[in-house]
């Protein structure tokens, strides 16, 4: 069995998967494809196809069955071919098909990856500073590398990304990951490499988690049902795999219920004492975990942890944008406004695909926002997302916004991020998730829509584009119009929780 790409990227998003394609329930496995991810793929060929347009003479291997590819791309490699399209190169069970292999001006080869999303993983929104090399794309090059160290054309382990904005990124993989994490990403290639191998022959298994990623796989029901059934700790909010891990290796703790039998000040008295004990896990995290496995399993309802006190306003606001990242597009801003004389949402929709038409719309919504009264108004929104955007924005449009003005009204007590300043930290929920949807429902809100999803907000955006169907803008907004009243059912449950001091322990 092969060892690819493709297994070593899923390996970085989700050890299991790996596994499970193997030897899961296969009934079990949704072999209707995600659409974003069906998206995503479908623009990313499109934009290898427009950078190939624009590289002049290649040599395109693409569509040759595997044993004439291997033997062409052998032969081209040896002849010295400046740049190979879709080659096929093989060793030891290793099976790469890079987008390019490039050579270079020593003669050797070097693999080059055309990616349409960012080159960088955190590149800093507010100020554009590059972020570190992303390990799903160095995995993926080392192993293309490791094969042609190999078969002897190339003594570096150096490749390149080209990433959705035109930027050629060397990924040198001899480099450590960062600070805190000295090992190399040739050594994270060779461990997941070796890892890998051992999942696709059966000879380690592992266990699936829950994470915010999983909704895109075709396992996502599967795990979550298992997840579910075992009560597993990833079942908390914000336990993930690498902390329940180290929770199963240091205390044997396989199951929610288990984390209430914990001592966590015999356990932080026991981490001062040897500082390998139960790592990357302090006391935050430690009485966190402990705190949700409680209201999971014994206190059975929300509880709000302080008295919460929220402007006392004429109008307020409930704000989400839909935006679609891989274009870096905000194409819709949604205020549900409520006040005392009745309720109405307001939308400031882009049609179409330009900087005209994105900078229209955000006109819109802060000429609407200068309209309202000085200080009356507070507005609410959901997660970090929209502040981050919209300081990215004012960088392309500051005809629109000044960065003081910008920067003033995020600063406002008024304007309040709902679930980073009070859901995160004065709050926990009997949930595995604290998105808005998960919590909202919880509290019996209902979307129209029969598949509220962001991700299908934007495929339905791009079928707006192609189509101009007015339904399907209508579905958006509708969408969206929820979106920003689920922010207000949580918003007034977590008053009302306050108010009564629901406050058990």
């Amino acid at each position: 069995m092969a060892l690819t790409a493709s297994k070593l990227y899923d390996y970085t998003q989700c050890p299991h998967r790996v596994w499970r394609d193997l030897y899961g329930p296969m009934s079990e496995k949704n072999e209707e494809p995600n659409p974003f991810v069906q998206l995503l793929w479908e623009r990313g060929v499109r934009y290898e196809e427009k950078v190939l347009a624009g590289l002049g003479e290649i040599l395109s291997l693409k569509g040759l069955s595997q044993k004439e590819n291997k033997e062409k791309t052998l032969q081209a490699l040896n002849q010295g071919v400046p740049l190979i399209y879709q080659g096929m190169i093989e060793f030891d069970g290793l099976l790469g098909i890079p987008d390019l292999l490039k050579k270079q001006p020593d003669g050797t080869y070097a693999p080059l990856e055309i990616k349409s999303g960012m080159g960088y993983a955190g590149v800093d929104e507010e100020t554009g500073e590059e972020g570190k090399l992303k390990k799903s794309y160095a995995i993926q090059l080392g192993l293309y590398l490791d094969v042609l160290q190999n078969l002897g054309f190339t003594k570096k382990h150096v490749g390149y990304i080209l990433d959705g904005h035109g930027q050629m990124i060397e990924y040198d993989l001899d480099q450590p990951q960062g600070v805190r994490t000295p090992q190399t990403f040739w050594q994270f290639y060779l461990q997941g490499r070796d890892n890998v191998k051992l999942l696709q022959a059966n000879e380690v298994q592992n266990n699936p988690a829950l994470a915010g990623i999983c909704k895109l796989c075709p396992w996502y029901a599967s795990c979550k049902k298992w997840v579910e059934k075992t009560e597993d700790p990833t079942g908390l909010f914000y336990v993930g795999r690498t902390k329940r891990d180290v929770l199963l290796q240091d205390l044997s703790v396989r199951h929610v219920g288990d984390i209430l039998l914990l001592d966590i000040p015999e356990l932080l008295a026991q981490k001062k004492k040897d500082k390998s004990f139960l790592p990357g896990l302090g006391d935050k995290t430690l009485n966190k975990i402990f705190d949700r496995a409680r209201v999971m399993k014994i206190t059975g309802k929300p509880v709000v942890y302080e008295k919460i006190n929220f402007p006392k306003v004429s109008y307020e606001l409930f704000f989400d944008i839909e935006d679609d990242p891989t274009q870096e597009f905000v194409y819709l801003h949604g205020v549900y406004e409520r006040t005392a004389n009745g309720e109405r949402f307001l939308d400031f929709t882009a049609k179409e695909i330009s900087a005209e038409a994105e900078a229209k719309a955000w006109q819109e919504f802060w000429d609407y926002i200068r309209s309202l009264p000085q200080d009356d108004f507070a507005v609410y929104y959901y997660s970090a997302h929209e502040k981050s955007t919209y300081r990215r924005m004012q960088k392309i449009y500051p005809q629109v916004v000044s960065e003081t003005e910008l920067e003033n009204f995020f600063a406002n007590p008024n304007v309040i991020d709902l679930y980073t300043e009070v859901v995160l930290k004065k709050t926990d929920w009997p949930l595995g998730s604290y998105s808005i949807k998960a919590i909202a429902q919880y509290l019996g809100f209902k979307w129209r829509d029969e598949t509220p999803s962001g991700a299908l907000s934007i495929q339905w955006f791009n079928d707006y584009l192609e189509k101009k169907d007015p339904k399907i803008l209508e579905r958006i907004l509708l969408y969206n119009e929820d979106d920003c009243k689920a922010t207000m059912v949580v918003k007034d449950a977590v008053q009302e929780i306050s108010d009564k001091q629901n406050i058990p322990f």
